[in-house]
């Protein structure tokens, strides 16, 4: 058996143990686990001395009743096993009749007999076992039985059941338990090749609880999935008829007070300063008489610096929390038990998903590379030329466009990467987009993309790089003769007014916060903010109205879990809440002209509902 696997069925037995004893102890009632000539053994199981235990309930075996000896023996068998004698535990349970058991004891026997059959090889006897209704099953019991379920699938190389199941077990498990389950998921999908976890992955419900781990597993690899992209239909926040209790708003609820853990100090306390203006900005422009109390705390350096500062804040009266900001920090905060709520402001490259009531909120570049592709197919673009940077993010965005592209019925005509030390990008827009060089390009003409409303060629470039690499490329490729349009993630938005530089970008059209372009109802002024705020300027823009928009979902953050179909219209996009508490940003689009990055008529909102 798996190292991993041994040690959870033994953590999962001995927490089945303690409880049964627990209700023994707490309960008026004398069973057969609480008569006198059984408390001894239960002591020395307790005191880890599992063979003395083990001998002690083969003895009380050979003298009790019928009933008592069936019960004394399965106990027999279940210490030797947790001491890893299954042919000793084997043994212990050889003569029961199954008959003289009962109530739990009943499935115990019959989940000892799977697992010891499980370690002999024989999965199928161990299945058949195993096959047995859960209703009424104690949590410990539960998941014993789901985790030999998991395994016995596994051992029948039928390994999507046991991710499913193992998916399933998740939620009954906490702390070190549940890593194990979770390192168990990954090393069973990562036996799978892509294309059939890709496959899988088309057959599931957008809600299925295998989809975020299917994910993980191929971004690991260096792949990606094709979104399923929100579509709300409805917003929150619109006026319900007068109840004689004021104006209502629908899907708000009062918050509280709230904590905010941001790293204050170190090398991203520059984004965190950012965020924590965005945040204090929309607080106090709301104009609401229920506006939550704000307390701030420094997440600090490390995961633990976070969880720290989360139960600090829980103890000082938070109702709910906000952050933290670092990937790893979100991780380890989801997975802990968390009584307090959490809209965490990054998504983990751990594979956890928000545990129930909580949410992730983060500025994502997969997330803006599949917004991307979908932007340039619903134009009627079929083949795509893809040059990017070589940082985690762009290699992130590019992975994301791709899938989502090929996924619409979309191709790719080739791929390259450009270093930040490279300016000559000649061998790059070859290899990436040669070819569209020598085709009859719909309207040939240089200038196309500065006219109000140009063709759209059936082939289109897609860039993920900072502005810096994107006025060297853009002239570059009209030397190549590359006049398709090309289209960009919004880091090629530097956020700030530079037509002397961005002249050079003509054109590009890319994704981006609406706040930066135009009002956006509710939230303040983006140049009146950028003037006194230097928080607010520049690239902080982007991360200001996150913050803002952070604190605009506090109220709503109950509805939009509970309500897929409705939408927050924030500043940094439409923002939607999908099963698994991820919080989806709708993008708008904008367009380089004349130096200048100017809304795309029709596009401030996301693309046309389908």
């Amino acid at each position: 058996m798996p190292e991993r696997a041994c040690t959870l069925l033994i953590r999962l037995t001995l927490l089945l143990l303690l409880g049964l004893l627990g209700a023994c102890a707490s309960s008026g009632v004398v069973t057969r686990d609480s008569v006198p000539q059984g408390e001894s053994a239960e002591q020395l199981v307790e005191a880890g001395k599992l063979e003395e235990a083990a001998a002690e309930f083969l003895r009380l075996a050979e003298t009790g009743s019928r009933a008592d000896s069936a019960h004394y023996s399965l106990r027999a068998g279940e210490t030797l096993r947790e001491n890893g004698d299954y042919a000793g535990a084997q043994r212990a349970i050889a003569d029961i009749r199954r008959k003289r058991l009962a109530g739990e004891d009943l499935v115990r026997f019959d989940l000892l007999d799977a697992e010891i059959a499980l370690n002999a090889g024989d999965a199928d006897r161990a299945s058949a076992l195993l096959a047995m209704p859960t209703d009424g099953l104690s949590p410990p019991l539960l998941a014993r039985l789901l985790e030999l379920q998991a395994r016995a699938a596994d051992a029948n190389q039928d390994h999507f059941a046991a991710v499913r199941i193992r998916a399933s077990l998740d939620a009954l498990l906490a702390g070190a338990d549940r890593d194990i389950n979770r390192r168990q998921i990954l090393e069973v999908l990562t036996k799978l090749d892509p294309d059939s976890l890709k496959a899988k992955a088309m057959s599931l419900r957008p809600d299925d609880a295998l989809q975020p781990w299917i994910e993980y597993a191929l971004r690991q690899r260096g792949q990606m999935l094709a979104r399923d992209l929100p579509r709300p239909q409805r917003p929150v926040g619109t006026l319900l008829p007068d109840s004689g209790q004021g104006d209502r708003r629908e899907g708000y609820g009062e918050v509280g007070q709230v904590a905010v853990l941001l790293p204050l100090t170190g090398q991203v306390a520059g984004v965190a300063h950012s965020i924590l203006d965005g945040i204090f900005a929309a607080h106090f422009a709301d104009a609401g008489a229920e506006r939550p109390l704000l307390r701030v705390y420094d997440a600090g350096q490390t995961p633990q610096d976070a969880v720290a500062a989360y139960q600090k804040a829980v103890a000082e009266g938070a109702r709910l929390v906000v952050g933290p900001l670092l990937r790893e920090a979100v991780g380890e905060l989801f997975r802990q038990q968390l009584p307090v709520r959490v809209l965490a402001l990054n998504h983990p490259d751990s594979g956890e998903i928000p545990p129930s009531g909580s949410a992730e909120f983060a500025l994502l570049p997969d997330a803006e590379g599949a917004q991307a592709a979908e932007r340039m197919l619903a134009l009627g673009i079929r083949q795509a030329a893809v040059i990017a940077a070589t940082t985690d993010w762009a290699e992130r965005a590019s992975l994301a466009f791709r899938a989502q592209f090929e996924a619409g019925g979309g191709s790719i005509a080739g791929e390259s990467r450009i270093a930040d030390k490279d300016f000559n990008f000649k061998s790059a827009i070859a290899q990436a987009a040669g070819n569209f060089a020598t085709r009859d390009i719909i309207n040939n003409d240089p200038t196309i993309a500065s006219q109000t409303a140009p063709p759209v060629p059936d082939t289109g470039v897609f860039i993920s790089m900072r502005p810096q690499q994107a006025r060297l490329l853009l002239p570059q490729l009209k030397l190549a003769r590359v006049t398709s349009p090309v289209f960009a993630t919004s880091h090629v938005n530097a956020g700030g007014s530079n037509p002397g530089a961005d002249r050079d970008l003509q054109g590009v059209e890319f994704c981006d916060a609406a706040w930066l372009f135009a009002p956006v109802a509710g939230r303040p002024d983006r140049e009146t903010m950028a003037r006194n705020l230097g928080t607010a300027a520049g690239l902080g823009g982007r991360l200001f109205a996150f913050g803002m928009d952070a604190y605009a979902l506090l109220p709503y953050l109950d509805w939009l879990l509970a309500h897929p179909d409705a939408y927050l219209d924030g500043a940094s996009g439409q923002l939607a809440v999908d099963n698994f508490g991820r919080v989806h940003r709708l993008l708008s689009w904008a367009r380089f002209s004349d130096g200048i990055a100017q809304p795309v008529q029709g596009a401030l909102s996301p693309l046309p509902l389908q």
